[in-house]
This record gives structure tokens, sequence and C-alpha cells, in this order.
């Protein structure tokens, strides 16, 4: 089995609703979102084309989440439910082309960072 993975990053707004403390109030982060794709290497060489990968990922999750206020996007926009939904969007799309999603990691600031397996 081989992993192939990228990076991405994008800006975005949320408030953490049913929350207690900051979070609770507006604010932003720059999130960083690390894409691991699993899969056997194909007749081309390759497990999936790196161009192909940001193609997808720019399409479907950055376009959507970039420069966004998320509570308008997510009923409770946590970076846990964020992860979620970049797996199993990215899951779907990928299934396509014969590869998986290994792991998706989001991070949310510099320190903080969610893992979805």
């Amino acid at each position: 089995m081989f992993y192939i993975e990228r990076e991405f990053w994008f800006d975005a707004a949320h408030r953490v609703v049913d929350y207690s403390g900051k979070c609770e109030n507006l604010h932003g982060h720059t999130y960083k979102l690390v894409v691991t794709v699993s899969g056997d290497i194909k007749s081309n060489g390759m497990v999936l084309d790196f161009a192909i990968l940001k193609r997808i990922v720019e399409e479907k999750i950055i376009n959507f989440l970039d420069h966004k206020y998320l509570n308008d996007l997510f009923e409770n926009p946590t970076t846990e439910l964020i992860a979620s939904w970049i797996y199993n969007t990215l899951t779907a799309e990928l299934k396509k082309l014969d590869c998986k999603v290994y792991k998706i990691t989001l991070f949310e600031g510099h320190n903080n960072r969610v893992i979805v397996r």
C-alpha cells in the first residue's frame, strides 16, 4: 500500500455553538488541511496524480470553505465536524478514482488539530 499527501490552507471565521468560553465569540483561523490518500500504484506509476488531488480538494473543499463564515455552512462548525465533512466529501470523490482517503488532518491554527481515519 502506498500513501500520498498534499497540504492546503484556507482562512475562515466561526463561532462555536453551545460552548462557554472564548470560542463562543466570532473569531477566525488559518486552517491547514493535510489529505493523505492510499492506494496501489497504477499502470502510470502513480497512486493518484498530485494535480488531480489538488483539483478535487480545491473544487470540493477549499472553494467551499475559504474566506467563509462557517456558521452559514455548518450547524456547529467545530474542527471535528468540519474534518468529518471533509473526510466524507473526499471519500466519495476518490472512490471514483480507485483510491481511498487514508487520513484527514485539519489544523485550526498552528497548535490544534483533528485527525480523521
